[in-house]
């Protein structure tokens, strides 16, 4: 039931309209990624297991922060970024403008071969 219910949760907060000026800034260390919500702390981070960080921030579309136990079993592309152990530290559920910003990358020797435009908040590859 557990599963059913936060998959709602998800659902609903994917479904609610972003705030129209609000623009959220990545840094040049997110990257994007396919994020399986699981019991806290696990995730499943573009197919492999992986873990949410002690004191790990998950934002919606109109940047509120959310309680990873709320999501399990959700699905959602993300940006997000690790901390030095490799562990999930920022996640930022995408809305529709931040999904369509592409190229972005999703690995980290993409980003250190890119090139990013922070005021654009847009990437391009060489």
């Amino acid at each position: 039931m557990l599963r059913c219910v936060s998959t709602l949760m998800l659902a609903a907060v994917l479904a609610l309209p972003a705030a129209a000026q609000m623009q959220r800034n990545f840094s040049n260390k997110a990257l994007r990624g396919d994020l399986v919500f699981g019991t806290p702390p696990q995730v499943t981070l573009n197919g492999k297991p992986a873990r949410l960080a002690p004191g790990a921030r998950i934002r919606d579309q109109n940047n509120r922060l959310l309680m990873p136990a709320t999501l399990v079993g959700g699905k959602a592309v993300v940006n997000y970024t690790t901390e030095l152990e490799g562990m999930v530290l920022d996640v930022w559920l995408l809305t529709p403008a931040e999904l369509a910003r592409k190229p972005w990358p999703r690995t980290e020797k993409e980003a250190q071969t890119w090139a990013f435009d922070d005021n654009a908040q847009t990437w391009t590859k060489p």
